[in-house]
């Protein structure tokens, strides 16, 4: 049936080896009875291609001459199966099987069909690399899980059900598939590393004798590899490798949860983490086994950035490289330079870093994975896409190598018609052609493999190294170590040689464990080098070394500024700008992994960018995980305070915009906090019911006060809140768990607190104060929208509506908002007696100025000026606006759109109540004060400064008072 004329798309030189291998196929079938089947022309060369290029096909079809008619005649070639589709057709040939003989054979003869399937396809290019690795999984998954299934029931009905001794049910094997088996990637010719566990230990009962379940699951584990990778006249269905189990070879072959996770915690290896990243249930009791996966996470997924991943990634790429050398694996597409375990590790390096922090590193499959660092800023958009392309490239020739033989090899052959086979798969019309894409490819790889794992720069080489190595091990006492400090800028030699040698020999650094001192002795002399180029190098060392002293005990952080210049240098810049930021950075040194990426650190997002940022955050979060969401809130909050305080601080950031961005950072956590209560709370007690009868659809508003309401956040302040429901108070809520109304939206105000205002181990979210609710500590936490607006008319005080004036929704229900916002509006321009107004306005500001401004800063004659509470200060400006809103919002409702000091001001101006070479003095002011104001806070400095500054400003401000209360009276 074939001629030699339908060969000749091939290269001249597989024609006849092509030829002579379909007539094998041929004689075959006449031997057997049967003939060639009738192919059309897309058929025909689909089966020439796959008899030229795999020998394993063409032996396959020519030993069983009906596998081929078979796979010829119905879609088996061209139809998708998944793991559903996998697990019924593997089921369904062993469900009647009595022996473990049958069970073996049916195993064996089902793999070689399905791999002349997957092989067929993938060299004809039916399908993309992504799915024939799929595939490959999939029958492994299928085959390991109905065996195990099978010799489980058959072990429980010959010496018993191995039960928990805690829990009193049956147990059953969890099988872990580990590295490409786990990731859904396995290769054409792959091993399949597994680790056996069971959730507890315990005895059998209902056999003759009982036996420890540790015993059972040994045996089950042992009759499940050998039925899966003995190799018989039919071959084998997967080598199995149990090498990557606790203590590997010498260890046993099955253990409990409990065991697995001690090992784990006690004594696991930095390689056995890169290892479970792929772990994945694929056979067993699944449900237990991803309960397992979860304590194992915190081995796996350090919550804090570990840059100590690279040492080890860097040792066992030199033991691969020494491993290419001995074997001269130098053509391996797998091992060798440029090869797929390079990009591997590179993938590998980034999830075992940050995999903690960002849950969506938490992925298996490595193309996913690479997108994932795009988004994650890890890498840039074409290094991603060179290594995108050269993983799938290379994974193809893996396949075309393998599927040669059937054989586990990723070495590219020798001889000349074996090169041309794999030209051929991939597309190629010669092996020059084909070699050419291939090193391509693997340059690409080196060259990023090298940017991303590379050795830490011998700093030893720079000529003066050595003597800050002296200095730092002390080797010539204080004399010499305060001369070395003193020659090289330190403006306070002995102060910071006194500070060094406390460091050097506290208990905590003295007790340090060997790999941690050699860190640290590492780091210091770098860093000493690297301050004494600053402006105030003692100032900056005596903020530095706190920092170091808290990360001891977890000197990854130093590993992470060792491999990273870049981030040494942003904090080096920014402790010396301020102490407040070196302070944040000692509390929480997760936060140094925001150094890394100075695009991203001084780049602050808008509110869209921050609430999708905050949404994958917590992604994998469930909604009753209250401490999950509480830790991420915080380094939610904490990194992106930083990444404020750090472009104000370098001038990248004027002062509208960081309180801006702050007030924005407080609006997304606070709608999250919300989102987050509501849902934990009705998943318990339903939803509480709406006056007209219908259940509420979060009908629950938070306002904003003070500085919150007046987009005016600083880096400590307040939240100034009042809750606000929409609700029946009286009604009971609809759920499993009812509870009236009010008693509802008191709990749901009670959780947002906690949430916001909990001390955990990585601080309050936010202080809060509820006190300008309506009647104050007195009043309920949550009021209805009637109950607010009543208390407002009838019983509120002065100051209480001048509150009011920066008062604005922040987060909650949009309905709510606007019809706060409306009633807002109609009692600020409610018509008010002027001199009452005046009055009461004075007495309150001399109040809060004798309760509040400082001994030092009181009287005409201070040497010193108090930026908020002095006379002329930012108080006066607040209290200045906030009576001109109540004085005349009731013939000028514009002046109660805005809730910020600077836009009220300008519809003054607007209004002509004020003329605008006044309005423009009061506006600089209060940028000035405010501005200094945030600076002193970052220098951790009280907003006290000379008397003698902002006279000009200080006269306009008091120049406006007289001018309106003087009006007023």
């Amino acid at each position: 049936m074939f001629r030699e004329s339908d060969l000749s798309n091939l290269h001249k030189l597989l024609r006849q080896p092509a030829l002579q291998a379909l007539r094998q196929w041929q004689q075959a079938l006449e031997a057997d009875g049967r003939s060639l089947p009738v192919l059309d022309s897309i058929q025909t060369q689909q089966c020439i291609k796959t008899f030229a290029a795999s020998r394993f096909v063409s032996q396959q079809f020519t030993d069983n001459p009906s596998l081929g008619l078979q796979l010829l005649a119905g879609d088996e070639l061209t139809v998708v199966r998944d793991q559903q589709r996998y697990y019924e057709l593997v089921q369904q040939l062993c469900k009647m099987l009595e022996s473990e003989e049958e069970l073996s054979l049916t195993l064996r003869r089902f793999r070689q069909r399905t791999m002349c399937r997957i092989i067929w396809r993938d060299i004809n290019r039916l399908v993309v690399m992504q799915e024939t690795v799929a595939e490959l999984s999939y029958l492994a998954q299928a085959c390991v899980d109905v065996a195990l299934d099978w010799h489980y029931q058959r072990m429980c009905k010959d010496i018993g059900t191995p039960i928990g001794r805690d829990s009193g049910i049956p147990q059953k094997m969890v099988v872990l598939g580990m590295g490409k088996l786990g990731a859904w990637e396995l290769n054409l010719s792959s091993d399949i590393d597994l680790i056996f566990t069971f959730p507890e230990n315990g005895q059998t009962e209902g056999g003759r004798r009982s036996l420890a379940n540790s015993d059972f699951f040994i045996r089950l584990g042992q009759r499940l590899i050998k039925t899966l990778d003995e190799v018989t006249a039919e071959g084998f269905v997967f080598r199995v490798d149990m090498r990557l189990r606790p203590y590997g070879q010498s260890g046993a072959l099955a253990l409990s949860f409990g065991a697995l996770e001690e090992y784990c915690i006690e004594q696991g290896r930095e390689w056995e983490r890169y290892a479970m990243i792929k772990a994945r249930v694929i056979a067993g009791d699944i449900k237990a086994g991803e309960q397992l996966q979860q304590l194992l996470k915190p081995f796996v997924y350090r919550r804090y950035i570990d840059f100590s991943a690279f040492d080890s990634l860097r040792e066992m790429k030199t033991m691969i490289n020494r491993e290419v050398s001995r074997r001269q694996l130098y053509d391996d597409v797998k091992l060798g330079a440029g090869g797929i375990r390079e990009i591997e590790f590179i993938v590998q390096a980034f999830q075992l870093i940050r995999g903690g922090r960002e849950s969506q590193l938490q992925e298996r499959r490595l193309l996913i994975v690479l997108q994932q660092l795009v988004e994650q800023e890890c890498l840039p958009i074409k290094v991603v896409a060179e290594l995108s392309a050269a993983y799938v490239f290379l994974r193809n020739v893996e396949h075309a190598i393998q599927g040669l033989d059937d054989k586990q090899t990723q070495a590219l052959p020798a001889n000349e018609l074996d090169r041309l086979r794999i030209a051929m798969i991939m597309g190629f019309a010669d092996w020059q052609c084909f070699y050419t894409e291939l090193s391509m490819h693997r340059d690409n790889v080196t060259t990023h493999f090298a940017d991303v794992i590379t050795p830490v720069e011998e700093e030893s080489d720079q000529p003066d190294m050595s003597t800050w190595h002296e200095l730092w091990s002390d080797e010539g006492g204080p004399e010499l170590g305060e001369k070395i400090l003193a020659n090289n800028n330190f403006e306070n030699p002995a102060e910071s040689y006194r500070q060094l040698v406390g460091l050097r020999e506290s208990k905590k650094i003295i007790s340090l464990q060997r790999e941690g001192r050699q860190r640290l002795d590492l780091f210091m002399p770098i860093i000493l080098v690297e301050i004494s180029k600053k402006k105030q190098p003692s100032v900056l060392l005596s903020r530095l070394l706190p920092l170091v002293e808290s990360v001891q005990r977890r000197t990854a952080y130093l590993v992470l500024l060792l491999e990273n210049v870049a981030a040494r240098e942003q904090l080096l810049i920014l402790f010396e700008a301020s102490p407040w930021i070196a302070s944040q950075l000692t509390k929480q040194p997760v936060l140094l992994d925001e150094l890394v990426n100075t695009d991203t650190l001084y780049a602050v997002p808008e509110r869209a960018t921050l609430q999708q940022d905050l949404r994958q955050q917590v992604l994998r979060l469930e909604w009753d995980d209250l401490e999950g969401h509480m830790e991420a809130l915080r380094y939610f909050r904490a990194a992106h305070v930083l990444r404020i305080a750090a472009s104000e601080v370098t001038g990248r950031m004027p002062l509208m915009k960081v309180s801006d961005y702050l007030t924005l950072l407080a609006e997304a956590i606070l709608e999250h906090v919300v989102e987050l209560c509501w849902q934990n709370l009705t998943a318990k007690h339903g939803r509480p019911i709406r006056v007209e009868g219908v259940a509420c659809d979060k009908d629950f508003l938070v306002v904003g006060y003070g500085k919150l309401g007046g987009i005016e956040l600083g880096y400590g302040s307040d939240l100034d809140l009042v809750f606000i429901h929409n609700g029946n108070p009286g009604e009971a809520t609809d759920g499993a768990k009812p509870i009236a109304g009010q008693m509802f939206f008191n709990r749901l105000g009670q959780r947002i607190i906690h949430v916001l205002s909990t001390a955990t181990v990585s601080g309050k979210l936010y202080e809060v104060d509820m006190r300008l609710r309506p009647s104050g500590n007195s009043g309920l936490l949550v009021t209805s929208l009637a109950a607010f607006i009543q208390y407002q008319h009838k019983d509120a005080w002065t100051w209480e509506h001048q509150a009011l004036v920066r008062a604005r929704a922040v987060a909650g229900d949009g309905y709510l908002a606007e019809q706060f916002a409306i009633e807002r509006n109609q009692l600020l321009a409610l018509e008010r007696n002027r001199q009452q107004l005046s009055d009461a306005v004075k007495i309150m500001r001399q109040k809060m100025a004798d309760n509040l401004l400082p001994a030092a800063a009181q009287g005409v004659k201070s040497p010193i000026f108090h930026l908020k509470q002095g006379s002329g200060g930012i108080v006066d400006i607040e209290f200045m606006v906030q009576y001109m809103v109540l004085a005349w919002a009731h013939k000028y409702p514009s002046l109660t759109t805005y809730s910020d000091n600077i836009r009220i001001l300008e519809m003054m101006e607007q209004c002509q109540l004020l003329d605008s070479e006044l309005v423009q003095g009061l506006m600089a002011a209060y940028k000035a004060y405010r501005s200094l104001a945030h600076r002193l806070s970052l220098q951790q400095q009280p907003n006290e400064i000379s008397a003698d500054e902002f006279v000009r400003e200080r006269s306009v401000v008091r120049k406006v008072w007289d001018q309106f209360f003087d009006e007023s009276s």
